[in-house]
């Protein structure tokens, strides 16, 4: 299911995800595709914690919080993205 102008009805994040691999897929033309798993985390990882941080007004404690991940993992992983 792709979104058109004619279906305003937004996709979810699974959806994006779904299409945006067999996009991938389809522009390897056949070619081996390498550590899918990891590009798929990068991709998603930093835009959610871009926002979370966001939402959470740049507070690591409540943001985590938000997460449900400890607050040590957080700013581990906002410093491997460099959002620190």
């Amino acid at each position: 299911m792709k979104p058109t102008d004619l279906d305003p009805t937004p996709i979810t994040i699974s959806e994006c995800i779904k299409l945006n691999l067999d996009k991938f897929f389809e522009d390897l033309e056949g070619e081996n595709a390498k550590s899918v798993y990891d590009m798929v985390l990068s991709a998603v990882e930093r835009p959610m914690l871009e926002v979370v941080m966001e939402k959470a007004h740049q507070n690591q404690t409540i943001a985590s919080q938000m997460l449900g991940i400890n607050r040590n993992t957080l700013r581990k992983k906002l410093q491997q993205h460099g959002l620190i």
